[in-house]
């Protein structure tokens, strides 16, 4: 088992948890999300998290996190998560702190690729 596949498992886990989720490919590798918003992705770049723009400065002052870019634009309320600094417990109050945040936010429509509760 890959890094990666660990790390997805256990963002699976956890999110499956504390609400509903559902998986599609997003990102480069599995993502997660709670009434059509992304909480999380795993991919080889490390773990995504959506931590709104109110959230953005304290997460990058948190151990292992670096900003999102995408084509040389910082994409403000989501960072990036070296998995390296990802210990069980940093892994959950992470986890918590995006799923909090997108419980916030209004339900999108399902997603045709979206995939409920996906057990690997």
């Amino acid at each position: 088992m890959t890094t990666e596949e660990k790390l997805a498992d256990d963002v699976r886990a956890h999110l499956s948890s504390v609400g509903q989720i559902t998986e599609m490919k997003m990102f480069g590798g599995d993502s997660f999300l709670v009434n059509g918003n992304i909480v999380a992705a795993v991919s080889k770049r490390g773990l995504l998290l959506r931590v709104g723009k109110d959230g953005h400065r304290d997460a990058l002052a948190r151990p292992g996190a670096r900003p999102m870019e995408m084509r040389g634009r910082v994409m403000e309320g989501y960072v990036y998560v070296d998995p390296t600094a990802l210990e069980t417990d940093a892994l959950k109050t992470w986890l918590n702190d995006a799923f909090a945040f997108v419980k916030t936010l209004p339900p999108k429509p399902a997603s045709k690729n979206a995939r409920k509760g996906k057990r690997t």
